[in-house]
């Protein structure tokens, strides 16, 4: 989303996303084209460890063949044989997750390749749909969106429910399970309805959006303080993300048609906010949960990365900072990527306290450098 009025990125800025991007393209993208492909099951390994061997699989999710085929699809046309591996991921959703007797998609499957968690989950539906509409948009192929039309109506069918709000999860025949809406997959669902419209005109997506920006902006916005709950805000126990507003912050910023709507709106007035106690000013870190009240202070001082990723992605679209766009990029490169791959978690000072590689934060870490080529366009 170019900006006329925004000064000319500095040099320096443009310098270090450079050897940014470049890292993702050299060392991140062979990661999951070598070490982490399952080439007899034809899906990647939930996990790298430190020298690249993948860990002893335990499961495979649906989600993390997803988000991978978003990766390779996104990389068509950049990265050799990225289209290739996006067809095998595409046919391999299908062919281990699809569940042919009730519709939609299994949670998981064991190592051997049989159904292992069997229910059905709002998460996994949308990283589904969001993954087939990016790989629509660049095939064509009527394959992919007889896939993407059935997921869209798997999920309009089945897990929605009333104020533009949908369940969490549900067994594998349907059923309730009483989760209730959360706010984690209705963010992605959100994301997903976004990836859907920027491909194609779909009045029924369009609504579907409204209404679900709609029911968040009723059912999760704490009125307080304006921050994004992590459950309803009836329910015990709640508390807040940053990584997540600011994650909520750019999908609704970024678009022209939730940009300064009520929700839109609640989470600008509290970006402040959530910077003041989710943001170390030091060093940049952003923290992985906080109380809604003050006196609280932290429930989880974790640094991970994809909350990193989404505060810098945040910032593309926050005017006439440049400065802070910077100091997080250079935190991003000096705290989470190294010669090897990132550091997945740090502790509360500044350790490496996870040190696997997941299949699943490539993803997050594309959409990052995605909202930073545009800044810098």
């Amino acid at each position: 989303m170019p900006d006329a009025s925004r000064p000319a990125p500095q040099p320096e800025l443009t310098a270090l996303f450079a050897t940014v991007r470049q890292h993702f393209h050299d060392v991140i993208v062979p990661m999951w084209q070598g070490p982490g492909w399952n080439a007899e099951l034809a899906l990647p390994y939930e996990s790298l460890d430190a020298g690249h061997a993948p860990l002893p699989p335990q499961r495979y999710r649906a989600m993390a063949c997803a988000r991978q085929l978003y990766v390779f699809a996104s990389l068509i046309g950049e990265v050799p044989q990225a289209e290739e591996r996006a067809s095998a991921l595409f046919r391999s959703l299908q062919r281990h997750f699809h569940d042919a007797e009730h519709g939609g998609w299994f949670y998981s499957i064991d190592p051997q390749g049989a159904p292992l968690d069997t229910g059905k989950d709002l998460y996994t539906h949308a990283f589904i749909l969001f993954a087939c509409a990016h790989y629509w948009g660049k095939v064509r192929e009527p394959l992919v969106e007889s896939v993407l039309n059935a997921s869209l109506e798997v999920i309009a069918q089945r897990f929605a429910s009333a104020d533009g709000l949908y369940e969490a999860s549900l067994k594998r025949d349907w059923s309730t399970t009483g989760s209730g809406p959360l706010q984690n997959p209705l963010m992605h669902l959100a994301e997903a309805f976004l990836a859907t419209l920027s491909i194609r005109e779909d009045a029924n997506v369009r609504q579907a959006l409204l209404s679900l920006c709609d029911g968040m902006a009723k059912h999760f916005i704490e009125p307080q303080q304006r921050v994004m709950m992590e459950k309803p805000l009836k329910a015990v126990d709640n508390w807040f993300e940053p990584g997540h507003q600011f994650e909520w912050y750019y999908l609704l910023a970024s678009s022209p048609l939730l940009r300064n709507g009520t929700l839109h709106t609640a989470l600008e007035r509290s970006f402040g906010h959530t910077e003041q106690r989710g943001v170390d000013p030091t060093s940049g870190a952003v923290c992985a949960m906080l109380a809604l009240e003050l006196q609280a202070g932290l429930r989880d001082a974790t640094q991970r990365i994809w909350a990193q990723a989404e505060y810098l992605r945040a910032l593309t679209l926050r005017s006439g900072n440049q400065g802070a766009l910077l100091h997080q990029l250079q935190a991003l490169q000096q705290h989470f990527l190294h010669a090897k791959g990132w550091n997945e978690c740090l502790d509360a000072d500044g350790r490496v306290s996870r040190r696997d590689m997941p299949s699943t934060t490539p993803y997050h870490l594309l959409t990052c450098y995605r909202g930073l080529a545009d800044y810098l366009a």
